[in-house]
């Protein structure tokens, strides 16, 4: 069965319409024949959105039974018994009443696509659960209602539903949106400008991103190879020297010149192991560019500006930016070098800027020489002409221009050419060198000529010498090619090592991030961390980077053993054994990154344990004593009112019935808050968020005090917030009574609340003894209790459990100093965002 296919529309906040066009397209697709029904839509009592649902086929809703309400789902065995050809689902990040079939809309849709039936779906882009720390930095609310990134992606199409904050203001004023009493808090909230703003930058951005891999899978797919300048994208080429600083700096602020410009930095190694370049800078310049907003890629290749050239095709790119080239003046008699090499083949689709920086011509760090080749492959190539078709250049002019300079001179002037080919291409040019010449010379200028026969045995001794001297002049050449060679490699091997030994120390590296380390450094596709039990059990992968990484190390190109059962496993290309010794250092890095992260889960673990031995030890003293307080009490006054010896009167009797009364209320009050507890600290607390008003809750909190210790301020005028009742009534009954013991007799607590920005703020104000800065954190760990107040009066969880109800619904509770002696206690809640009020959760994407 063919999966079916999923369309979105994308809005940047509710309102801007996503529903009513979703709800068009419909009609459409109706019209021209399609079997469409609506599988779920909310119309939020928008009476232009409800007349589009005329016409439609709607699957009737499955009621959800939920603490003593009722709710209303998506019936999605009805639409899959139905078997639509689209189904219309509203809200697709909505998380679903507990007893749905799934517990996120999304997974319902996902099991409609599975059936065939093709879905069109809305969501907010606030609902995107990557953009999550974004939108509440923006915003100031926190989105608990969120869909995969991933689910939206997949999508077949996306359509931006896009409406200026002007206009959507304007639409909230005149009521097309909310209900008129919900207007006033929406626009001074969330719906302020600035908010609505951001949130549309958001939602422009992600689309542009989407479109923009669908162009990238075209020209993948249609192989197209030809830069198409639909954004700025600026690469910038890096050497991994000092100068890469300055040049990612300047690409961003060309890409800030353009709309949309991105920075994308390239280091290109060669393929022949360790980087030339400092791993630390080439670090540094990793994060400067990832903080300016761009992206670091490493590239292999051996002809730099070819694979520079090849990475911005790739990824569309418009401009490259290079730094100009560090080498001395006489050094570009061995060619033009990269900059000049790639302005040459760009092309006229690809622009190249050549930046000053203050390394120009003060030459390269650390010399690159590629395996076989030390002195470079430019220099090899000039020591090889100068060897051998120097002799011959220089037998022509010595024949024809300069015929009567005698042997000596001839003999210095091919040495001198001995030398310049060992100066350019080591022992072996220079080698060849000597015996072009030494054959040349005998052959056109040792006497007799033009005959192998040397007449003179003086003239068999120059030539013995020239070529010794020649041979010789090649081997220091090529000691000290090969000595350079080896101290690069030894100074990229010892900052390699110094980076391992300082991430040791710090703890710092990740095993993602040690992994993509080795794979960057010794130029491999993919590096996989392997593990085993035993010698006979099968490997796991601890972690890996790149395409296809090795299960078992058998299929590895390069394996490193670590320890026993644990093998670092490369795929790429086979290293030489120079490189292994640095490769040993990264596997054993890596198995002390996987120890310490197992040490971290098991330290977490035996936190929590511990924690949990000091609640049970704290549960049980409190059992021990507290609980058995008012108990005793209970029973001394049973005891009394059955006994036959005495004869109680009324008002005697009144007193004992009340002590059994005040008993049995502490008794209830002392086992709700350790059941409270138990449920915190094990995780078994499902809030049921829904919209509130605090007039309904905060009287309700007050049943458990004296009706004249409290002063209630609440004004009628506060907006809803987004709380779970039950859970704050409980969360401000503990505050109150807590103030309430703690406050001088006479002295009223005062309850008040207010409105600032998206939040409420209730605040519990008594003019008790107050509690030092110090120990304002710790009146709210459970089982404690501040100064020295009598066991017998509770166990110390009445503001743990107020602090964790709180944080359960999003909130915060905190204490502030009274002006004047006391303490206040903050409690702060969220204000709703405006959805439809019976659900019982944050909304998901509210439709238009």
């Amino acid at each position: 069965m063919a999966r079916g296919k999923l369309r979105i529309y994308l809005g940047a906040a509710p309102g801007v319409g996503k529903t009513y066009a979703m709800l068009s397209e419909a009609h459409r697709r109706v019209e021209r024949g399609t079997d469409c029904v609506v599988a779920f839509v909310e119309h939020h009592g928008r009476p232009r959105t409800e007349v589009m649902l005329h016409g439609l086929e709607q699957i009737p809703r499955k009621e959800l039974a939920y603490r003593d309400s009722t709710f209303t789902e998506m019936d999605v065995d009805t639409v899959l018994a139905r078997r639509p050809r689209v189904a219309l689902v509203d809200e697709l990040a909505h998380t679903n009443i507990p007893g749905s079939r799934n517990a996120k809309r999304w997974q319902d849709v996902e099991e409609l696509l599975a059936a065939g039936i093709d879905v069109v779906s809305t969501v907010n882009i606030q609902h995107l659960e990557s953009l999550g720390d974004v939108v509440e930095s923006i915003t100031g609310v926190r989105q608990r209602e969120t869909v995969p990134d991933e689910v939206v992606r997949r999508a077949d199409q996306i359509e931006l539903v896009d409406m200026s904050p002007q206009a959507l203001r304007r639409r909230m004023a005149h009521g097309n949106i909310y209900k008129p009493d919900k207007v006033d808090a929406a626009l001074s909230n969330y719906f302020r400008p600035g908010n609505l703003t951001a949130l549309r930058e958001l939602a422009l951005l992600w689309v542009a991103d989407r479109v923009d891999a669908y162009l990238n899978e075209y020209r993948s797919e249609h192989r197209v190879s030809k830069i198409w300048g639909s954004r700025e994208r600026i690469v910038v080429g890096l050497t991994g020297g000092p100068e890469g600083r300055t040049l990612i700096r300047r690409a961003a602020r060309l890409a800030e010149k353009g709309a949309g410009g991105e920075v994308l930095a390239v280091y290109i190694s060669r393929s022949d192991g360790l980087t030339s370049a400092s791993p630390k800078e080439l670090a540094d310049q990793r994060t400067l560019v990832e903080d300016l907003g761009g992206t670091f890629h490493h590239v292999v290749g051996d002809d730099i500006p070819a694979a520079l050239l090849d990475f911005a095709r790739g990824v569309n790119a418009t401009q490259i930016v290079l730094g100009v080239s560090r080498r001395k003046g006489w050094q570009y008699v061995f060619g033009p070098g990269v900059g000049a090499t790639v302005a040459r083949e760009s092309g006229p689709d690809l622009d190249v800027h050549l930046i000053t920086h203050d390394e120009v011509g003060k030459g390269r760090g650390l010399p690159v020489a590629p395996r076989g080749a030390r002195l470079g492959r430019t220099r090899l190539m000039w020591g090889w002409l100068t060897g051998v078709g120097g002799p011959l250049l220089l037998t022509w002019l010595l024949s024809t221009a300069l015929p009567d300079v005698g042997l000596a001179n001839d003999m210095l002037l091919f040495l001198t050419l001995t030398v310049a080919a060992a100066l350019l291409g080591g022992l072996w040019p220079a080698l060849a060198s000597a015996v072009v010449g030494s054959a040349l010379l005998n052959w056109y200028f040792t006497p007799p000529v033009h005959t192998w026969t040397i007449a003179d045995p003086k003239n068999i001794v120059a030539i013995a010498v020239f070529f010794g001297v020649a041979v010789s002049v090649a081997s220091v050449v090529d000691l000290a090619a090969r000595r350079t060679h080896q101290a690069a490699r030894l100074r990229a091997e010892s900052e390699i090592l110094s980076f391992l030994a300082g991430n040791v120390l710090r703890g710092e590296t990740s095993l993602d991030a040690l992994l993509e380390r080795v794979r960057e450094t010794f130029g491999m596709e993919s590096v996989a961390l392997l593990e085993r039990e035993s010698d006979l059990a099968p490997w796991t992968c601890v972690g890996s980077v790149g395409p296809r990484p090795c299960v078992v190390p058998d299929e590895a190109d390069v394996d490193v053993p670590v320890g026993v059962h644990m093998a670092l496993a490369l795929s790429g290309r086979v290293l030489p054994a120079e490189d292994r010794r640095v490769l040993a250092a990264f596997a054993a890095q890596a198995a002390v990154v996987v120890d310490r992260q197992r040490l971290q889960q098991e330290a977490d673990k035996a936190k929590e344990l511990a924690e949990g031995n000091r609640i049970r030890t704290a549960l049980l003293a409190a059992v021990s004593h507290d609980l058995r307080t008012p108990l005793a009490g209970i029973k001394a006054a049973v005891t009394s009112l059955r006994s036959d010896d005495v004869e109680w009167s009324q008002e005697d009797q009144a007193e004992l019935l009340e002590a059994i009364e005040d008993g049995a209320d502490r008794l209830d009050h002392l086992v709700g808050n350790l059941l409270d507890m138990s449920r915190l600290q094990t995780g078994t607390l499902n809030p049921l968020i829904r919209e509130t008003d605090l007039d309904e809750v905060i009287p309700m909190a007050l049943g458990g005090v004296p009706e004249d210790s409290v002063e209630l301020d609440v004004p009628e005028t506060l907006p809803m917030v987004d709380v779970d009742r039950g859970l704050l009534e409980r969360s401000v009954a503990n505050i109150v009574e807590n103030a309430v013991k703690y406050s001088p007799p006479g002295e009223r607590v005062l309850v008040s609340a207010s409105a600032i920005a998206d939040r409420v703020e209730v605040r519990v104000v008594d003019r008790g003894p107050g509690v030092p800065d110090e120990a304002k954190s710790l009146i709210f760990e459970p089982f404690q209790r501040y100064g020295d107040v009598p066991r017998g009066n509770g166990v110390g969880l009445g503001l743990a459990v107020a602090r964790g109800f709180a944080q359960a619904i999003g909130g915060s509770l905190h204490a502030e100093d009274t002006p004047g002696g006391g303490l206040t206690m903050v409690l702060a809640v969220r204000t709703a965002p405006e959805r439809r009020p019976q659900q019982p959760d944050v909304p998901a994407a509210a439709t238009s």
